[in-house]
């Protein structure tokens, strides 16, 4: 048997997984709405490089980046220096970003509405449940709780004393926002919130009320799971 430390590394590709959970088929029988922001990006990037499934470069992409709005973010010549991202690849990812970004400044009326801590997690878990770091992440709403966008303000150890509040508000307030979501993951997969969640939770609400921007809920991500602090009445005690 070869040794460990020489045997290659088996990464399937596209072509290696069932004809049903490849994206493009998956997005034809399921739609859209189906398919995690990984499936979606692999679809536009549309093949791999170098022994990565266009899968794993999506994945790669999205976790270096912060998700997409630090792709968007990102300058071509950032995006071109990455592995697999020649001229091609970054102008179809490129374009496709900016498609959105002017689908939500010509249709606010068609915006996502964000009723409910289920509305949040059918954005984001699919994709922040996967993630190796932790990621802390705010949705910003307008008055009529519909959604104006999603920035990843941290990436690392959720510590109480690490996070800015100045940060996570200061998007907010250049938007002109009434309230916003906390979104992070647990990579261990238990979602189950820890006294520094709660008490980043507190720091935020109370921010929050001096800034006449309500902080909604605080949701922990994990495996198919998750954890809305506002719901168990954690760090939101001032409040409720």
């Amino acid at each position: 048997m070869a040794d460990k430390a020489t045997r290659a590394e088996y990464r399937p590709t596209i072509k290696d997984l069932p004809i049903d959970e490849r994206p493009r088929e998956r997005l034809a029988r399921a739609g859209e709405g189906a398919l995690s922001t990984t499936e979606l990006l692999a679809i536009i990037l549309r093949t791999g490089v170098g022994g990565e499934s266009v899968l794993d470069m999506a994945s790669r992409l999205i976790s270096r980046y912060g998700g997409l709005p630090g792709l968007a973010r990102a300058s071509l010549a950032e995006l071109q220096s990455e592995k697999g991202l020649g001229p091609a690849k970054t102008a179809q990812l490129k374009a496709a970003l900016e498609l959105g970004r002017r689908m939500l400044l010509t249709a606010p009326d068609d915006r996502f509405i964000i009723r409910s801590p289920s509305d949040v997690a059918q954005l984001l878990i699919a994709e922040m449940a996967h993630l190796e770091q932790e990621h802390f992440r705010v949705l910003y709403l307008d008055t009529r709780n519909r959604l104006l966008g999603i920035e990843t303000v941290y990436v690392g150890s959720l510590n109480a004393s690490h996070i800015r509040v100045s940060e996570v508000f200061r998007e907010a307030v250049k938007r002109n926002c009434a309230a916003i979501i906390a979104v992070h993951n647990h990579p261990s997969g238990d979602p189950t919130p820890s006294s520094e969640d709660v008490e980043v939770t507190r720091r935020l609400v109370a921010a929050g009320s001096l800034l006449d921007i309500e902080v909604l809920d605080h949701l922990i991500v994990g495996q198919q799971r998750f954890v809305s602090l506002r719901e168990r009445g954690l760090g939101f005690e001032q409040l409720d």
